[in-house]
């Protein structure tokens, strides 16, 4: 399963829980007990709401001690706007004034340690305590940057303390109980103009909000305020971090979810749309791939070939090769060619411009076919040895990992020890290799 976030709205912290659970209302209890076991002071509820133009849901999450009410219509804040401080700032910015909550406690500070503590004592399932630390974790790292302090100096307005913890927590509990292999973000519209706090005004976005977004694609849809919230991007980082350039993939569309902010956009829906997408389903055998190619004739051969090691190893390229070709004035060159997942183009494009010379290159989208594969492991003479199986038209065949014959002195020992481990492979029982 892949679940593509649409930020037509934004992304917050809330938008993101109640979009997943208009798309996945079975885990509303398993939210509300995730949320009770790290304070059980702290209440949440889904609420539907329509705007107008699309009906879907919002999160609402009440002070300790308050059961969650209607979310007000708020004209100053997009969303809850749950950021995060240094300790030695004691200041009230206005961030979570405007997020339909009921505030019913002082100011001060939570430092990120006693978050993380709590954390770690609740009696949470250990994968939703490892999201929500991963979560929380990447919003202090980002609000250290900010400051030029140590992640341990962080602390958290407590206005937001209550609010952003049951975001986060919701979030994690939603994201560990669906098990979604993988997701993808839509170009996110960063929104303009500036937020006013006791230092004095901040820019739009945020500052930690900018850190945490590092690498997103972003568009400007003219419609300014506050769009993404650190608490957002810090969902955004933990999930499609290690890839934040893949676009949505192709495959049937199963569920959806909106979910809203409290913010009335002009002329916009103020929410993030979920797609939930089943890919292996898609088209069984076939796969959606981009080639980008493009040639080298100024890098030295030793550099050329530590730059395209680093680039078998990204994110989403598949394969990468090299021909010696003969170009203008006669001079030897190089052609490059790689293959990419398209959800990666983009990042895999930068990943070429940086660890080559080449000043252009050319792409183009496929269709591929693959044969069904199987990856086992065999003994022979008590060592393992990999062997990739392969359902052919013609029959079943197989193939050993020539890596694993590697320190066999000699060419014969080498193919004998690969024959009879393929043989192992395609006619010993699994239970038995």
């Amino acid at each position: 399963m892949h679940i593509h976030l649409d930020a037509l709205g934004g992304v917050a912290g809330d938008m993101f829980a109640a979009a997943l659970l208009d798309a996945f209302p079975e885990h509303q209890a398993g939210v509300s007990a995730s949320i009770r076991a790290v304070d059980g002071r702290i209440a949440c509820a889904v609420r539907a709401h329509n705007d107008g133009i699309l009906s879907g849901a919002r999160f609402a999450v009440s002070a300790p001690g308050v059961e969650p009410g209607p979310a007000p219509h708020r004209h100053d804040h997009p969303a809850r706007h749950d950021h995060p401080h240094p300790h030695d700032h004691a200041h009230d910015d206005g961030h979570g004034h405007g997020d339909g909550h009921d505030q019913g406690h002082g100011h001060g500070h939570r430092p990120w340690s006693e978050i993380r503590a709590a954390l770690e004592a609740a009696d949470l399932a250990p994968a939703v305590r490892a999201q929500a630390l991963a979560i929380f974790g990447h919003l202090a790292a980002a609000e250290a940057r900010v400051h030029g302090i140590a992640v341990e100096a962080v602390a958290f307005h407590e206005v937001g303390a209550f609010d952003s913890i049951a975001d986060i927590v919701a979030a994690a509990h939603l994201i560990a109980a669906l098990g979604v292999r993988s997701w993808s973000v839509s170009a996110l519209p960063l929104g303009s103009g500036r937020v006013r706090t006791q230092h004095g005004p901040l820019p739009v976005p945020a500052p930690a909000t900018t850190l945490l977004l590092e690498g997103f694609s972003t568009l400007d849809d003219g419609v300014p305020g506050e769009r993404v919230t650190p608490t957002g991007a810090a969902i955004l980082r933990h999930l499609c971090g290690e890839d934040p350039g893949r676009g949505r993939p192709r495959g049937i569309l199963g569920r959806t979810g909106i979910g809203f902010g409290t913010k009335v956009l002009p002329g916009l829906s103020n929410c993030l749309r979920v797609l939930v997408l089943d890919e292996a389903a898609a088209r069984p055998g076939r796969r959606d791939l981009a080639v980008i190619a493009f040639e080298i004739d100024d890098q030295s051969g030793e550099d050329l070939a530590m730059g395209l090691d680093r680039l078998r190893g990204e994110p989403g390229i598949l394969d990468v090769v090299q021909a010696p070709v003969l170009g203008k004035k006669g001079r030897m060159m190089a052609r490059i060619q790689v293959l990419v997942r398209p959800e990666s183009l983009e990042a895999a494009i930068a990943a070429c411009f940086r660890e080559t010379t080449t000043i252009g290159l050319r792409y183009h989208r496929v269709e591929g076919a693959v044969l069904d594969r199987e990856a086992r492991t065999v003994d022979h003479a008590g060592r393992p040895v990999r062997v990739k199986v392969v359902d052919r038209p013609g029959g079943r065949t197989a193939k050993a990992e020539a890596d694993d014959a590697r320190d066999h002195a000699g060419h014969a020992a080498r193919a004998r020890l690969r024959r009879e481990a393929e043989r192992l492979a395609l006619t010993v029982p699994e239970e038995e290799r």
